[in-house]
């Protein structure tokens, strides 16, 4: 029963909407006004980092939860519930080979609880990084002399950067770190044990939540974990085709607005009964 839920989790880009965008449109925010109001806890679940899907979700003006960095990062009603450290030899190890890249036209970003670092001196990845992601950017000749922690690596390369990651990036590294899909663009590597689904379910313990009470959305490989972990799973109409079969059920991609559709049904449902 759609009814009992207490949670809803969702994916950002490619779920809620267009890769990369700034924004989430107003009806968006609204509906989750109107579910936090309810007494619904909102979890935004991202490959990106906290920064920039805080300042998305801002005008909602309520608490909400993030999972932030595929789940490296997790913040609990404004503060840092978990933050998960890569190891540093796999982060070398991994720069090397990323850096390999750079002549095919990829750029690497490194995330840290507070931002993140760039050594690229591209004006149009640097643009894209700070001013459409809307990260907070630290640029620096040398990711590893940065003087803090890194959570997460991701590597991007405009169009598509799949074959690379399907053939090259994941079946060399998948043993020692997570790493994934995260969009047509980005390939991201995290410590073994992060995993969007692992951060939900930190979610649903602390506030006591069961797996029948939770309803996620989502759209790639990313969001598989958290797909697991929810009774009343979406797929949006634009998901892999792995996230589809897994999902219950599959809704309208984010150009019909899928995830707000469903949404307001639930509001709806929850109207009628009260």
């Amino acid at each position: 029963m759609k009814s009992r839920i207490k949670l809803i989790a969702t994916d950002v880009d490619g779920t809620l909407v267009k890769d990369s965008s700034r924004e989430v449109y107003d009806e968006m925010i609204e509906v989750i006004r109107s579910l936090r109001d309810a007494g619904i806890h909102f979890v935004i679940a991202s490959g990106r980092q906290y920064g920039s899907i805080r300042k998305m979700f801002e005008h909602t003006e309520r608490k909400l939860c993030y999972i932030a960095e595929n789940g490296a990062h997790i913040i609990v009603n404004g503060e840092n519930f978990s933050v998960t450290k890569m190891n540093r030899d796999y982060v070398e190890e991994i720069m090397a080979d990323l850096r390999g890249l750079y002549s095919e036209g990829c750029h690497v970003v490194a995330s840290t609880a507070n931002g993140c670092y760039l050594e690229s001196k591209d004006e149009a990845f640097i643009h894209l990084i700070s001013e459409e992601y809307r990260n907070d950017v630290t640029l620096t000749e040398d990711i590893l002399k940065a003087d803090a922690d890194i959570i997460k690596l991701a590597v991007y390369k405009k169009g598509t950067i799949r074959s690379i990651g399907e053939s090259v990036l994941i079946p060399k590294w998948q043993d020692k770190v997570k790493v994934t899909m995260a969009g047509e663009e980005w390939v991201d590597f995290m410590d073994k044990s992060v995993d969007k689904g692992n951060a939900l379910k930190k979610i649903q313990e602390y506030f006591h939540i069961s797996r029948e009470e939770t309803m996620v959305f989502g759209d790639n490989n990313n969001d598989l974990g958290m797909i697991l972990s929810a009774e009343e799973s979406y797929a949006v109409e634009n998901a892999v085709g792995e996230l589809k079969t897994k999902a219950k059920h599959i809704c309208p991609d984010y150009t019909k607005k899928g995830v707000c559709q469903v949404l307001r049904q639930l509001l709806d449902e929850r109207g009628k009964q009260e």
